[in-house]
């Protein structure tokens, strides 16, 4: 397989597809925060390509800033505990602050950064997420803007590595099982 094909797993995301749904989802959030500043909060390292292009298609002024945590490693499969690598920078009292994540998985470490980031005061915090798998669901947490829905399948690109590989091909793929 070429670097830039698609894999022969079932979750096929063009690079055209991911496009447009951020610009949708732009949108959406321009329109609900009018009038209002939102502050961005990148989940590194996986959501950086959606913060960039997300930000981008928001029509507002915005802040960004940036937070890493760890649940994988190098492992395909979430460990269950998360562990806070890089804290904020800025401060997000009286804030909207829209926590941007690649992917919602079992909903483990959202449900922890919420938590964590609702812990600072913020006025509000909503989830935008690039992925979600209902199906591995151990916690319900609320996303608010969602790229897209998929089955459970290890996805790679756009972001999301494979043992800290293949973040940069421009569209999602997935592993056959």
């Amino acid at each position: 397989m070429s670097f830039f094909e698609l894999g022969d797993g079932e979750v096929q995301i063009s690079q055209a597809q991911i496009q447009q749904r951020i610009q949708e989802l732009g949108q959406q959030i321009s329109q609900d925060y009018a009038g209002k500043q939102p502050h961005l909060i990148c989940v590194l390292n996986g959501a950086y390509h959606f913060m960039s292009d997300l930000s981008r298609a928001i029509s507002l002024p915005i802040t960004v800033d940036f937070l890493a945590v760890s649940s994988y490693g190098v492992e395909t499969k979430t460990s269950g505990e998360v562990k806070l690598v890089k804290d904020l920078s800025l401060p997000l009292s009286g804030r909207e602050v829209i926590l941007v994540e690649d992917i919602v998985d079992t909903g483990l470490t959202m449900n922890y950064l919420l938590s964590y980031l609702e812990g600072r005061g913020p006025n509000s915090v909503k989830v935008a997420a690039l992925l979600s798998k209902p199906s591995r669901r151990k916690v319900e947490v609320p996303v608010a803007y969602l790229g897209f829905e998929i089955p459970d399948a290890y996805v790679y690109g756009y972001g999301l590595d494979r043992a800290h590989f293949d973040r940069n091909i421009p569209f999602i793929s997935s592993i056959k099982s």
